[in-house]
């Protein structure tokens, strides 16, 4: 039995969801009840795909693109063929390609965003104008999910002139299937398309959903925070260099901590202070180490940079 609470797909039952997925979702090119689930032990992924109708289209085939497409195709909803890349870099579509599959690739940017449904801008913001110039006239039924740093929603709504829009702030450890997401919706967007970008975007990592105001603060610590916490990895590991280990020793341990050190905050759910204290027994080597970097000022350093990195991206939206 799935979680639909179906435990086998009968002829009779094909045919009613036939009918009903096409006098009602397939007409609102939106997910059917097939695509969740209902019956997929008997329907391969192509199949499932064109019983939903759904394309899926991304302009840029960068990095981000990438992982955000692969996920997808684990997510085993959309086979390589629902998916459609415009990017004028020919390598960077070849390993497009090469990581996600035998995806469609369209030469012209209008011309993907007259065929698809859902239409990832997953491009730099200084070329988004560029980029997007001329589709709104071929948009006639894509919901666009931004993955733009500092491009709002009102300015997508306003090149674009649509208002099925959502925002997603990621973060590059979505690359290792590690991320951390900030997501938006516009109210226009119907539920159940929301649904499907967070259960895409949640095969990547951890997805919040936030009103777009908080989006610049997402930015300022998950956004940039990878950043902040390899740079201190590296400082760890240049401790353990000091005090005689080798650059090699010292790497791995940094990072194996600060990994398990993350990963415990997360299984326990306890608060990084009680952890902490459990660590740091009267007069031992760790209260020491502590009290070292209360007096560096580490702590305000890094608020100090989750809200520079916060103020920067407000700014850069305007």
């Amino acid at each position: 039995m799935d979680a639909s609470g179906f435990q086998f797909c009968s002829s009779e039952s094909i045919a009613i969801l036939r009918n009903f997925a096409g006098s009602y979702f397939l007409g609102l090119h939106s997910q059917s009840l097939i695509a969740d689930g209902w019956c997929s032990n008997r329907l391969t992924r192509k199949e499932q795909a064109k019983k939903v109708g759904m394309k899926i289209g991304f302009i840029g085939a960068g990095q981000m693109a990438r992982a955000l497409a692969a996920g997808i195709v684990s997510s085993k909803k959309f086979p390589p063929s629902a998916i459609s890349v415009s990017d004028p870099n020919e390598t960077a579509v070849r390993e497009f390609r090469d990581t996600v599959g035998e995806v469609n690739v369209v030469g012209d940017n209008k011309q993907l965003a007259k065929e698809v449904d859902l239409l990832f801008l997953a491009i730099k913001p200084q070329v988004f104008e560029q980029a997007v110039k001329g589709i709104e006239l071929h948009m006639s039924k894509a919901t666009v999910v931004s993955v733009m740093g500092g491009i709002t929603i009102k300015q997508i709504r306003k090149a674009l002139s649509t208002d099925f829009i959502i925002r997603v702030m990621p973060n590059t450890p979505c690359l290792v299937g590690a991320g951390a997401f900030g997501m938006s919706v516009r109210k226009d967007v119907r539920s159940e398309v929301a649904q499907l970008v967070e259960e895409m975007l949640g095969s990547l990592g951890v997805v919040v959903s936030c009103p777009e105001s908080q989006l610049d603060a997402i930015t300022g610590l998950s956004g940039s925070g990878p950043a902040f916490v390899f740079t201190m990895i590296e400082a760890l590991a240049d401790g353990g260099v000091l005090m005689g280990l080798s650059r090699e020793v010292a790497l791995k341990l940094a990072s194996q901590t600060v990994f398990g050190a993350s990963k415990m905050v997360l299984e326990t759910g306890e608060h990084p202070a009680v952890l902490r204290d459990r660590v740091a027994s009267p007069g031992g080597t760790t209260i020491f180490g502590l009290h070292a970097l209360e007096d560096g000022g580490a702590r305000s350093a890094m608020m100090d940079a989750v809200q520079a990195a916060a103020e920067r991206s407000r700014e850069l939206g305007g």
